[in-house]
């Protein structure tokens, strides 16, 4: 039962909101199938499938609200459900900023789910992870990777007669690659929607490369230096750009969105004119939803045009204040890309650092969006257009605002973490101390 189909769904949820005796009523009911297979030291440690279903539902008096959730759906058991949330409301104080449900809307299909996907059996796990651990073991390098692979649906259903449904499939692949003396480490991650995209050896075989050449890294001085971040390097800080794009942070003065003096940076340029951002729950390598958690349709959208911020988010109570359309969060971000590889960007570098991902990225100050963080999983100095050797992982202090003003070349976007991400060659980015930690 943990996958419903549009018309189950739907059967469930008019029979929840018919029980209610609230004055608004929200209901979601979601489910999904994930299997997995974990390991560790060149074996499998850990294989298995989870299966999941439950359903949450809001009632509100006024503007008191109370939530309950159940994964059980007989007559009786919706009703407790029900009647439970609408106790909770009861006892609850008001929310000034509690919005009444939103009416029915027009939703386009969304292209998230491919059924090759859903099929993904036990024993393709199993194979793709000993082409793995053998290409690991060939070399004498030791692996510890996880993938997993799920399918899922998502509905909801208010009193105001908004209903909503969708399917989804993903596919999610890590590895980490050490050398047996611990000296070097090498990683990767890849996500799709669609398993066959999933190259397990080519991706393996990156992490190989970067655990053997990262292996007895030298030590360097911390400072200021053109930096290359790769796709999962850059998408560490770049995510927490777009995260902070809200417009009722910048209109209270509390983000890198907000002007001294009041007022927000919306329509102003902020970062190089190359810098181009939107989100499109279409985009071929990475769909998204089509609505959000509010009910709202989700379409593509600029929200960095020529380096110019063109839109930022609002919430619906938000909006409603400053009298303006909501925009709800993006389903994905999508940064244009250049045409540049990595390669090219090594041969163009003098003096630089080549840096595979960051990670453990902390904020430092919301407001000019600085953060720190490490480097992690193959770390190198180039010189002169050539990896001159490995170095020590370092402590960073950056903000992806300055990083993006300081841009000297931009790769191929790639897809990481559900977004589209290119490489970035970037000048004067700070690395404030050293990490002995491979």
């Amino acid at each position: 039962m943990s996958i419903l189909n549009k018309e189950e769904a739907r059967k469930i949820l008019e029979k929840v909101v018919s029980f209610s005796k609230a004055d608004h009523l929200e209901v979601s009911l979601d489910g999904g199938v994930n299997g997995n297979i974990r390991y560790a030291r060149n074996t499998v440690t850990t294989s298995g499938i989870e299966e999941n279903i439950s359903l949450g539902v809001t009632a509100a008096f006024g503007k008191k609200t109370g939530t309950a959730t159940i994964n059980e759906f007989d007559d009786a058991s919706l009703k407790k459900v029900v009647r439970r949330a609408e106790e909770l409301a009861q006892l609850s104080p008001e929310n000034p900023e509690y919005m009444e449900p939103v009416g029915p809307q027009k939703f386009a299909e969304s292209k998230t789910f491919i059924q090759s996907t859903a099929d993904v059996s036990p024993e393709l796990r199993a194979l793709l992870a000993r082409k793995s651990i053998e290409l690991c073991k060939s070399k004498g390098l030791v692996a510890a990777g996880f993938l997993e692979d799920g399918q899922g649906f998502s509905s909801m259903m208010n009193s105001a007669g908004l209903f909503a449904y969708e399917k989804a499939t993903n596919v999610n692949f890590t590895l980490t690659v050490r050398t047996k003396d611990a000296t070097g480490s090498g990683w990767v991650t890849r996500d799709f929607n669609d398993i066959a995209k999933l190259d397990v050896e080519a991706a393996t075989k990156i992490a190989m490369q970067k655990a053997e050449g990262s292996s007895n890294a030298k030590a360097v001085e911390p400072g200021k230096y053109t930096v290359i971040l790769e796709p999962a390097a850059a998408v560490g800080l770049l995510q927490r750009m777009f995260w902070n794009m809200n417009a009722r942070s910048a209109d209270e003065g509390r983000s890198f969105m907000s002007k001294k003096g009041g007022g927000t940076k919306l329509g102003e340029q902020i970062v190089d004119k190359r810098v181009n951002v939107y989100s499109d729950p279409f985009h071929p390598d990475v769909p998204g939803s089509t609505w959000s958690g509010s009910g709202l349709p989700i379409k593509k959208m600029d929200w960095i045009k020529d380096g110019v911020i063109t839109n930022l988010r609002y919430g619906r109570y938000w909006a409603k204040e400053k009298g303006v359309d909501p925009v709800p969060f993006p389903s994905n971000v999508i940064m244009e890309g250049g045409n540049a590889s990595v390669e090219d960007m090594i041969k163009s570098t003098k003096r630089g650092i080549l840096v595979t991902r960051l990670w453990y990225i902390r904020s430092v100050d919301p407001q000019t969006l600085l953060n720190t963080g490490l480097t992690r999983d193959g770390t190198f100095y180039i010189e002169n257009g050539k990896i001159k050797y490995p170095v020590k992982n370092f402590r960073f202090n950056e903000s992806p605002i300055i990083m993006l003003n300081n841009l000297e070349m931009l790769g191929k976007a790639q897809r990481i973490d559900g977004n589209m991400i290119p490489a970035l060659k970037v000048r004067d980015f700070t690395f404030s101390s050293l990490s002995d930690a491979i």
